[in-house]
């Protein structure tokens, strides 16, 4: 699965995920994007079966272009542990992505294979998303 290489720390405190993303939220390289509209975490797992999925799906016709990358561990417990002894051990990587963010960027497709291809992406995801297109 998708991780980073290196990191500062071993493990990582949750955070929030608040706001509204104000950086990354409009496609630059492709024609279309598929964009956020709730907020929350997007593990390697579902990542990778997304790629698989569309580099199917898509065979030679267009390119995809991903703009999310799983860097920050998530821990765990196992089950009927007493509480103390640490913090856990690493479980998966994920993405936090606020509402609004731009996840992936498609290129060569028309209009109605790309909202095909949304679709496809919205059954593997956990959050709510819609496709915008470039002016």
């Amino acid at each position: 699965m998708l991780h980073p290489k290196k990191t500062k720390f071993r493990k990582f405190r949750k955070g929030r995920i608040k706001g509204i993303e104000n950086k990354v939220y409009n496609p630059n390289y492709g024609v279309f994007g598929v964009k956020s509209l709730s907020s929350g975490r997007i593990n390697s797992q579902q990542i990778e079966s997304i790629r698989k999925l569309l580099v199917r799906k898509m065979q030679k016709s267009g390119s995809i272009s991903f703009k999310i990358y799983p860097s920050q561990p998530v821990t765990s417990k196992p089950q009927e542990v007493r509480m103390g002894k640490g913090k856990g051990f690493l479980k998966y990587w994920c993405f936090p992505v606020k509402s609004g963010r731009l996840l992936f960027e498609i290129q060569g497709v028309n209009v109605f294979f790309a909202r095909e291809l949304t679709n496809i992406i919205r059954s593997k995801l956990p959050l709510a998303i819609k496709i915008v297109k470039y002016i």
